[in-house]
Protein backbone atom coordinates (compact mmCIF):
# COMPACT_ATOMS: atom_id res chain seq x y z
CA UNK A 1 0.00 0.00 0.00
CA UNK A 2 3.10 2.19 -0.93
CA UNK A 3 2.28 5.27 -3.32
CA UNK A 4 5.66 6.20 -5.52
CA UNK A 5 7.68 8.46 -3.84
CA UNK A 6 7.89 10.49 -6.89
CA UNK A 7 4.94 11.47 -8.42
CA UNK A 8 4.57 11.34 -12.40
CA UNK A 9 5.25 14.85 -14.11
CA UNK A 10 2.03 16.54 -13.95
CA UNK A 11 2.59 18.92 -16.60
CA UNK A 12 3.84 15.56 -19.21
CA UNK A 13 1.48 13.40 -17.84
CA UNK A 14 -0.56 11.48 -20.73
CA UNK A 15 -3.76 11.75 -18.12
CA UNK A 16 -5.40 14.51 -17.53
CA UNK A 17 -4.25 16.80 -14.24
CA UNK A 18 -4.92 20.06 -12.72
CA UNK A 19 -1.53 21.68 -14.17
CA UNK A 20 -1.95 19.99 -17.77
CA UNK A 21 -5.41 20.78 -18.55
CA UNK A 22 -8.21 23.82 -18.75
CA UNK A 23 -11.69 23.45 -18.77
CA UNK A 24 -14.20 25.38 -21.40
CA UNK A 25 -17.70 25.93 -20.49
CA UNK A 26 -19.69 27.08 -23.51
CA UNK A 27 -23.71 28.87 -24.05
CA UNK A 28 -24.90 27.30 -20.98
CA UNK A 29 -27.74 29.80 -20.95
CA UNK A 30 -31.68 29.56 -20.31
CA UNK A 31 -32.70 28.80 -23.76
CA UNK A 32 -29.88 26.66 -24.90
CA UNK A 33 -30.57 24.31 -21.44
CA UNK A 34 -34.14 24.37 -22.22
CA UNK A 35 -33.76 23.28 -25.71
CA UNK A 36 -32.26 19.83 -24.60
CA UNK A 37 -33.97 16.62 -25.50
CA UNK A 38 -31.24 14.35 -25.16
CA UNK A 39 -31.03 13.93 -21.24
CA UNK A 40 -32.91 15.17 -18.12
CA UNK A 41 -32.21 19.06 -18.03
CA UNK A 42 -32.18 18.64 -14.23
CA UNK A 43 -29.22 16.45 -14.63
CA UNK A 44 -27.57 18.26 -16.88
CA UNK A 45 -27.64 21.50 -14.70
CA UNK A 46 -26.24 19.24 -11.87
CA UNK A 47 -23.83 17.72 -13.94
CA UNK A 48 -22.05 21.12 -15.50
CA UNK A 49 -22.41 22.53 -11.87
CA UNK A 50 -20.50 19.47 -10.52
CA UNK A 51 -18.44 20.11 -13.46
CA UNK A 52 -17.39 23.95 -12.35
CA UNK A 53 -17.19 23.08 -9.00
CA UNK A 54 -14.04 20.65 -10.31
CA UNK A 55 -12.14 22.67 -12.07
CA UNK A 56 -12.59 25.20 -9.14
CA UNK A 57 -11.28 22.58 -6.37
CA UNK A 58 -8.23 21.80 -8.62
CA UNK A 59 -7.42 25.28 -9.20
CA UNK A 60 -7.86 24.40 -13.10
CA UNK A 61 -7.68 27.26 -15.65
CA UNK A 62 -11.79 28.23 -16.64
CA UNK A 63 -12.71 29.70 -20.09
CA UNK A 64 -16.48 30.70 -19.88
CA UNK A 65 -18.42 31.70 -22.63
CA UNK A 66 -21.72 32.72 -23.76
CA UNK A 67 -23.18 33.94 -27.34
CA UNK A 68 -25.30 36.59 -27.84
CA UNK A 69 -25.64 38.56 -24.41
CA UNK A 70 -24.44 42.43 -25.34
CA UNK A 71 -26.58 42.33 -28.00
CA UNK A 72 -29.38 41.30 -26.24
CA UNK A 73 -30.67 38.64 -27.69
CA UNK A 74 -29.80 36.03 -24.77
CA UNK A 75 -29.88 36.06 -21.61
CA UNK A 76 -26.48 35.26 -19.86
CA UNK A 77 -24.85 31.93 -17.87
CA UNK A 78 -27.31 29.76 -16.39
CA UNK A 79 -26.94 31.15 -12.12
CA UNK A 80 -26.19 27.49 -11.00
CA UNK A 81 -22.61 27.73 -12.82
CA UNK A 82 -22.12 31.62 -11.82
CA UNK A 83 -22.53 30.58 -8.02
CA UNK A 84 -19.74 28.14 -8.71
CA UNK A 85 -17.27 30.50 -10.47
CA UNK A 86 -17.94 33.99 -8.69
CA UNK A 87 -16.71 36.89 -10.71
CA UNK A 88 -15.12 34.81 -13.32
CA UNK A 89 -16.25 37.19 -16.81
CA UNK A 90 -17.49 35.32 -19.80
CA UNK A 91 -16.50 36.16 -22.90
CA UNK A 92 -19.34 36.79 -25.00
CA UNK A 93 -19.75 35.87 -28.87
CA UNK A 94 -21.51 36.55 -31.92
CA UNK A 95 -19.95 33.76 -33.78
CA UNK A 96 -21.55 30.27 -33.61
CA UNK A 97 -18.28 28.70 -33.42
CA UNK A 98 -16.50 30.10 -30.44
CA UNK A 99 -13.11 29.21 -31.87
CA UNK A 100 -13.50 31.82 -34.63
CA UNK A 101 -14.28 34.62 -31.51
CA UNK A 102 -10.52 36.28 -31.43
CA UNK A 103 -10.90 36.99 -27.42
CA UNK A 104 -11.99 32.92 -26.80
CA UNK A 105 -9.12 31.58 -29.09
CA UNK A 106 -6.81 33.84 -27.30
CA UNK A 107 -8.06 33.29 -24.06
CA UNK A 108 -8.08 29.37 -24.25
CA UNK A 109 -4.28 29.53 -25.91
CA UNK A 110 -3.02 32.13 -23.43
CA UNK A 111 -4.01 29.12 -20.45
CA UNK A 112 -0.81 27.66 -22.19
CA UNK A 113 -2.60 24.36 -21.58
CA UNK A 114 -2.96 21.71 -24.82
CA UNK A 115 -5.55 19.49 -22.74
CA UNK A 116 -9.02 21.01 -23.12
CA UNK A 117 -11.94 19.57 -21.01
CA UNK A 118 -14.69 20.49 -22.66
CA UNK A 119 -18.72 21.27 -22.07
CA UNK A 120 -20.97 23.28 -24.72
CA UNK A 121 -24.45 23.25 -25.89
CA UNK A 122 -25.53 22.12 -28.19
CA UNK A 123 -23.17 19.26 -28.59
CA UNK A 124 -24.14 19.04 -31.85
CA UNK A 125 -23.17 22.62 -32.64
CA UNK A 126 -21.37 24.90 -30.24
CA UNK A 127 -19.52 22.13 -28.76
CA UNK A 128 -18.27 20.34 -31.82
CA UNK A 129 -17.21 23.25 -33.75
CA UNK A 130 -14.86 24.65 -31.45
CA UNK A 131 -13.67 21.16 -30.77
CA UNK A 132 -12.88 20.37 -34.20
CA UNK A 133 -11.12 23.41 -34.68
CA UNK A 134 -8.98 23.11 -31.60
CA UNK A 135 -8.25 19.36 -32.43
CA UNK A 136 -7.34 20.48 -35.61
CA UNK A 137 -4.55 22.95 -33.65
CA UNK A 138 -3.32 19.87 -31.94
CA UNK A 139 -4.81 20.24 -28.71
CA UNK A 140 -6.23 16.99 -27.06
CA UNK A 141 -9.83 17.85 -26.27
CA UNK A 142 -12.35 15.96 -24.03
CA UNK A 143 -15.78 16.11 -24.13
CA UNK A 144 -17.70 15.71 -20.53
CA UNK A 145 -20.00 13.49 -22.17
CA UNK A 146 -22.75 13.83 -19.15
CA UNK A 147 -22.43 17.54 -19.04
CA UNK A 148 -23.59 18.10 -22.77
CA UNK A 149 -26.68 18.12 -24.58
CA UNK A 150 -28.35 17.98 -28.04
CA UNK A 151 -31.39 19.06 -29.66
CA UNK A 152 -32.57 15.58 -30.02
CA UNK A 153 -30.56 12.10 -28.87
CA UNK A 154 -29.75 11.66 -32.74
CA UNK A 155 -28.22 15.25 -32.89
CA UNK A 156 -26.15 14.79 -30.05
CA UNK A 157 -24.61 11.65 -30.64
CA UNK A 158 -23.61 12.35 -33.94
CA UNK A 159 -21.67 15.28 -32.69
CA UNK A 160 -20.50 13.21 -30.57
CA UNK A 161 -19.16 10.49 -32.87
CA UNK A 162 -17.97 12.64 -35.17
CA UNK A 163 -15.77 14.54 -32.20
CA UNK A 164 -14.05 11.09 -31.33
CA UNK A 165 -13.76 9.86 -35.04
CA UNK A 166 -11.61 13.12 -35.34
CA UNK A 167 -9.64 12.17 -31.71
CA UNK A 168 -11.42 13.54 -29.28
CA UNK A 169 -11.74 11.60 -26.24
CA UNK A 170 -14.62 11.70 -24.41
CA UNK A 171 -15.20 11.12 -20.13
CA UNK A 172 -17.26 12.17 -17.91
CA UNK A 173 -17.76 14.26 -14.92
CA UNK A 174 -16.58 11.53 -12.55
CA UNK A 175 -13.82 9.96 -14.55
CA UNK A 176 -12.84 13.84 -14.57
CA UNK A 177 -12.82 14.04 -10.73
CA UNK A 178 -11.04 10.85 -10.09
CA UNK A 179 -7.99 11.59 -12.77
CA UNK A 180 -7.55 14.45 -11.19
CA UNK A 181 -7.45 13.32 -7.75
CA UNK A 182 -5.46 10.27 -8.09
CA UNK A 183 -4.04 9.75 -4.73
CA UNK A 184 -6.00 9.59 -1.51
CA UNK A 185 -2.76 10.86 -0.06
CA UNK A 186 -3.51 14.28 -1.94
CA UNK A 187 -5.47 15.19 1.19
CA UNK A 188 -5.69 18.72 0.69
CA UNK A 189 -8.38 18.52 -2.05
CA UNK A 190 -9.77 15.21 -0.60
CA UNK A 191 -12.78 16.72 1.28
CA UNK A 192 -14.17 18.89 -1.70
CA UNK A 193 -14.05 15.62 -3.66
CA UNK A 194 -16.17 13.60 -1.11
CA UNK A 195 -18.60 16.55 -0.75
CA UNK A 196 -18.71 17.13 -5.21
CA UNK A 197 -18.86 13.32 -5.80
CA UNK A 198 -21.21 11.92 -2.97
CA UNK A 199 -23.63 15.47 -3.01
CA UNK A 200 -24.13 14.94 -6.89
CA UNK A 201 -23.87 11.19 -6.63
CA UNK A 202 -26.46 10.85 -3.68
CA UNK A 203 -28.45 13.89 -4.93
Amino acid sequence: MTSFVHRRDPVCDHLLTPQNAAVVIIDFQPVQVSSIASRSKRELVSNITALARIAKLYEMPIILSTVNVQTGRNQPTIHQITDVLGDLQPIDRTSINAWEDEDFNRAVKATDRNKLVMAALWTEVCLVHPALDAINEGFDVYPVVDCIGGTSLEAHEAGLARLVQAGGKPVSWVQLICELQRDWNREETVPGFADILFKVEGH
